[in-house]
């Protein structure tokens, strides 16, 4: 039986998320106060005691979820032995510090320029995102080939399970192609309240900017291998998990594959690491046989 960790993207954060880890763990509190000194600002407070609006700032979201699955697996201490980790989009840099790829300092550095780096990109041209329901991915990669061509773009960006798939471009482009999904039988075209295109073409200024940040950080050699976003298979080498992560703003997030393959790795039992239990609905939902859990 092979455990695989997996950490969860945006989306997860909930207002008082690890406070309790705060309270009742030293090491985790010492990691707190480390982050919130990296940060230059009490991070920590924001997420003990913070509104939903002020927590769904990108600037805050990001690190605050990475944080809290980081400092979760940290606790776990011994019986944190992973055969295999993954995390979904801002996730990715989670499960890297959980595989030692990353340190913690230089893990909560990268989030948090990404997180800036895309709240630029966002500011830059409105764009948004759009859950499409019960449709082939097939054919939603077509009709959304067929916008872009037409110049507007959209682009599959969320494999998350079979069924569920969410497509990311400009506002105009995400419109179009919601109503043309609906007309080829998607069950719900749905546009979520996110604040950009993430996972497409218009995270290319973010992805040129956190190029560099991702260059000169120090990988190191990983404890088990990572399942990445864009090619959803294990990956051990630090020179290819650093060029996979400079590609994921840009690129989808292949999640139904990528445990489609650590199951078909060995993968028995999948550990969610971090606030939430999205990943736990969806790994179901791509391999019911799956034992999915929390810590």
């Amino acid at each position: 039986m092979k455990k695989a960790y997996v950490f969860p993207g945006q989306g997860s954060q909930f207002p008082g998320m690890g406070k309790d880890l705060y309270e009742t763990n030293a090491q985790a509190k010492d990691l707190f106060e480390k982050a919130n000194e990296i940060l230059g600002f009490r991070i920590s407070d924001t997420m003990f005691s913070g509104t939903e609006e002020e927590l769904k700032q990108t600037k805050i979201t990001q690190p605050a979820i990475f944080l809290h699955s980081v400092i979760l697996a940290a606790t776990l201490g011994e019986s944190f032995r992973p055969d295999m980790v993954a995390g979904h989009s801002l996730g990715e840099f989670s499960a890297l510090v959980a595989n030692k790829t990353l340190d913690f300092e230089s893990g909560l550095k990268l989030v948090y320029q990404r997180a800036m780096a895309m709240q630029k990109a966002c500011e830059k041209q409105a764009s948004t995102m759009a859950a499409i329901l019960n449709l082939d991915d097939k054919v939603v990669e077509n009709i959304c080939a067929e916008i872009t061509a037409s110049g507007h773009v959209v682009v599959a960006a969320n494999y998350n399970c079979p069924g569920q798939l969410v497509i990311s471009g400009s506002i105009e482009g995400v419109n179009i192609a919601c109503e043309k999904l609906k007309a080829a039988g998607a069950k719900r075209a749905l546009v979520l309240p996110v604040g950009g295109a993430f996972h497409s073409p218009l995270m290319e200024p973010a992805r040129v900017e956190l190029q560099d940040a991702i260059t000169n950080t120090s990988f190191n050699h990983p404890i088990c291998p990572v399942y990445q976003n864009v090619t959803a298979s294990a990956v051990i080498s630090p020179d290819e998990i650093k060029k996979n992560l400079i590609a994921q703003l840009t690129a989808p997030v292949r999640w139904t594959q990528s445990v489609q393959n650590m199951v078909h790795d060995g993968a028995t039992q999948f550990i969610e690491v971090g606030p939430g239990k999205v990943l736990q609905g969806l790994v179901k939902k791509i391999h019911p046989a799956a034992e999915a859990m929390s810590v």
